[in-house]
């Protein structure tokens, strides 16, 4: 038999004995039994009191819908009844210990284990009373039975189980010891499964924090060491301003300049929808659900008319740096096609004024975005205006230094990015 488990995992057994039951799904073990699951137990299903009778609601004995399953033990029913609704109703009373099954809908195949006595709805059904199984092995039985317990109930988006379905479904019964054997070993597997996929998510958030670090040094000049002999970003600044005059660096190394992103970029947004104004060509243009982190989407591309005056400012060229005005602000991917496009006006096209390694700034952008100084509690709150965008304050290093810097990067983000690929698996 393979018993199939949650995330993906198996507990096999060996195939064996004659089974005690004719067109069984397969052989057993010595010592097993085929049965069902209305030999080894009592199921009910419950009901709904009336909820137009004021007096059925609000008393001391929890009603559980199946919306309150968890597929573990119940601990908590938010829900109470009366004993006058017990009576006057299909609601019935489980005792501590009853094995839940979610039979209609979304929840068809959800499971719970009462650990108080408790009514259900009519859409779940109790196993209330089972003879020689192991509660905890029927559980699990019926955890490994979901999918054809949905399929059993038409499969859609609202599947329907009844009680006459589970209790004709075959069990293969091992003896009672060798039950909670099984169990021990499921839930030994289950909690290492559990401490694998903490760790996993633990190592994600791990890299996350590595890769934010990384920019954090890179654009306080401390990830790749200064070479004396580069050119001084002083000199990137005049040649857009030969008059200009350097200002303190603050915490910057020698031969960097801070400045900000509209000194060294011309930047402009593109043009707004007009459905009435239809005058020029018909052009591809990008928005900002195209433009995702480093990517872009070209599932769904628009065309709009675009005159030859408004080409100049709207189209992007291999190289140019887009940024999302809205929605997520401050989103960046570098233009490295070789075929121009246009942009709508809720993207910045930002064109180097000088030589620069524009995807320095694409990193600089990532970790500004990321430790909220763009959209969120710094610059652009409501959106990355164009003047916001302008008085962005970065760090200028020497174009060489740049270059090391986004090189390192890379080499350093490709080891995360795989680490991150595999814990994917």
């Amino acid at each position: 038999m393979v018993f199939k488990l949650r995330r993906g995992f198996f507990l096999s057994f060996s195939l064996s004995d004659t089974p005690h039951y004719e067109n069984v799904p397969f052989e057993v073990p010595e010592g097993w039994m085929w049965t069902t699951l209305g030999v080894i137990g009592t199921w009910q299903s419950g009901g709904t009191p009336s909820r137009s009778n004021k007096s059925y609601y609000g008393g001391n004995i929890p009603w559980l819908k199946t919306g309150d399953l968890n597929d573990g033990y119940i601990t908590h029913i938010p829900e109470f009844i009366t004993e006058e609704a017990v009576v006057n109703s299909s609601a019935k009373l489980n005792p501590v210990g009853s094995v839940l099954i979610a039979m209609y809908g979304a929840t068809i195949g959800k499971l719970g284990i009462l650990t108080f006595p408790a009514t259900t709805n009519q859409a779940c059904c109790a196993c209330i009373e089972y003879d020689a199984i192991d509660p905890m092995f029927l559980f699990y039985f019926l955890l490994s039975q979901r999918t054809a317990f949905i399929a059993k109930g038409g499969g859609g988006a609202q599947p329907n189980i009844s009680k006459e379905i589970i209790v004709k479904t075959y069990i293969p019964l091992p003896p009672f010891l060798e039950q909670q054997r099984i169990v021990a070993e499921i839930e030994r597997w289950f909690s290492l499964i559990d401490i694998i996929e903490n760790g996993k998510n633990d190592l994600q958030n791990i890299i996350k924090q590595t890769k934010n670090k990384i920019l954090d040094l890179a654009i306080h000049g401390k990830l790749v060491s200064q070479d004396p002999n580069d050119e001084p970003a002083i000199e990137l600044l005049k040649r857009i301003n030969p008059g200009f005059t350097p200002c303190d660096n603050g915490h910057y190394p020698a031969g960097w300049q801070q400045t900000i992103l509209g000194e060294l970029f011309n930047h402009n947004t593109g043009k707004a929808l007009n459905s009435v104004n239809r005058d020029g060509v018909m052009k591809d243009y990008l928005t900002t659900s195209n433009v995702y982190w480093n990517k872009f989407d070209f599932t769904v591309i628009k065309q709009m008319s675009f005159k030859e005056s408004e080409l100049d400012k709207c189209t992007v060229t291999k190289g140019d740096l887009l940024v999302c005005e809205g929605g997520d602000i401050g989103r960046s991917a570098i233009w490295n096609y070789d075929y121009d496009i246009c942009i709508q006006n809720h993207i910045h096209r930002l064109r180097p004024k000088i030589d620069l390694c524009v995807p320095f700034y694409y990193y600089t952008l990532a970790y500004l975005k990321e430790n909220n100084l763009i959209g969120g509690k710094g610059i652009g709150l409501l959106g990355l205006s164009s003047n916001a965008l302008h008085k962005i304050e970065i760090p200028l290093p020497p174009l060489a230094e740049q270059q090391r810097i986004v090189q390192k990067i890379k080499k350093l983000f490709s080891v995360l990015d795989n680490i991150q690929k595999a814990l994917e698996v």
